[in-house]
């Protein structure tokens, strides 16, 4: 069993929405990853970061990645950081997987100045732009598909992913 499509993306980037939709288009289940790490915790994941540090997370981060691309057949998304991590890009490897490619103001005009991004307490608009710069090329390098988001609608999004989906 395995995913029909995982998306990647930064925060801002649309995983849960435009993978919402997808699962709709294709008739399949949708998953988060960063929903089971939070079901798996019992708790958010601010409150993992704050209270038991990012390696803690990365750690149920790759569980929860290695257990989704086992047992989910339909759409799955995974946390904006995971693709960081050597390992789950290789276990990315061999699987559709499609980069919402988005820009910082499109980013930051959807992420706001939510608090629930652990990564993005603190000065929100420039750690955002941290983490795009840094992490593009390991979005890039684990994808098959790369999808501009940039001034397009979530469902004009979801349309050109389901193109690349057998």
């Amino acid at each position: 069993m395995a995913p029909r499509v995982v998306i990647v993306g930064p925060p801002g980037a649309g995983k849960t929405t435009v993978g919402t939709l997808v699962a709709q288009r294709l008739g399949t289940e949708f998953r988060d990853t960063d929903v089971d790490i939070e079901r798996t915790a019992g708790k958010p994941i601010t409150d993992i970061f704050v209270e038991d540090g990012e390696p803690a997370f990365r750690a149920l981060e790759r569980d929860a990645v290695a257990q989704a691309l086992n047992e989910h057949d339909g759409v799955l998304a995974v946390g904006g950081g995971a693709v960081v991590a050597a390992e789950n890009r290789a276990l990315l490897a061999g699987h559709l997987v499609v980069f919402l490619d988005v820009g910082l103001a499109d980013a930051v005009a959807r992420v706001g100045l939510n608090r629930d991004r652990p990564l993005l307490l603190e000065s929100p608009r420039a750690q955002l732009k941290r983490l795009l710069d840094e992490r593009r090329p390991v979005y890039l390098e684990a994808a098959t598909v790369t999808v501009d988001t940039g001034g397009r609608s979530p469902e004009e999004i979801a349309d050109e992913v389901v193109k690349h989906v057998a």
